[in-house]
């Protein structure tokens, strides 16, 4: 399932339990993050919209004072309302916030891939049009392509750096497998060009209409594989 049919499902049914939809959802963290947050969105609306009749109002219609009763359902409803429309304010502009925010994509980088350890064991063998093809459903790359495959890619999967669709590969160096994430453009990404933590070293460069972010293993030599990238992907 592409990312555009997971959100839209999402935001229709977030408690979708349909196989396909949960084995969407198991795949990558950021989804079952972005589900657990429209979930409780959704249950916040119900307990603000809950409206609980006033006590004794059969009687009270019966002595007929129907006019009394129906100011103050009225009163209790826009309460209510209000409530329901500042809770869903609040939650909108987090999510604004949220999308709107800059990106650590060095940070990023490494909380995917330690999030992501069976992305490293993957064998599969992604040939240069199947990699080219994803790229191509990805609008902000614009015709990036790569001319030849820097090394064999054994992973490849759609992921979201907060809202920015990217690509993550898993491909093989000349120092053993690495990790690249192609990342559109955006201004509020914030690039290290050299990073690392205890058990991954990093680099992020510009290629073409992408940021590229790659990791290798912590005292692996990237600079080949770098310049591997630049020369193919154009």
């Amino acid at each position: 399932m592409d990312e555009l049919e997971f959100r839209r499902r999402a935001y229709a049914h977030p408690r979708d339990q349909q196989a396909d939809f949960l084995a969407a959802c198991d795949e990558d963290p950021a989804r079952k993050h972005f589900v657990r947050e429209l979930k409780s969105l959704e249950n916040k609306l119900e307990q603000a919209l809950k409206i609980t009749p006033p006590e004794g109002l059969a009687e009270k219609l019966l002595l007929n004072q129907q006019l009394h009763n129906h100011r103050r359902q009225r009163a209790q409803l826009g309460s209510l309302l209000a409530i329901a429309a500042s809770a869903v304010l609040v939650i909108s502009m987090g999510f604004v916030m949220l999308r709107l925010a800059p990106i650590d994509l060095s940070a990023h980088a490494l909380e995917h891939v330690h999030h992501e350890p069976q992305a490293w064991h993957s064998e599969q063998d992604f040939s240069p049009s199947q990699i080219n093809a994803q790229l191509a459903s990805i609008t902000e790359l614009g015709t990036d392509h790569f001319t030849q495959l820097p090394g064999k890619v054994s992973f490849s999967k759609y992921c979201d750096f907060q809202g920015v669709r990217s690509l993550h590969l898993v491909m093989q160096g000349l120092g053993g497998k690495v990790t690249l994430f192609i990342v559109p453009q955006e201004k509020r990404l914030q690039l290290a060009e050299h990073f690392h933590d205890s058990q991954y070293n990093g680099i992020t460069f510009a290629s073409g209409h992408a940021y590229m972010v790659l990791l290798g293993d912590k005292h692996q030599d990237l600079s080949a594989i770098k310049s591997e990238i630049e020369q193919s992907f154009i």
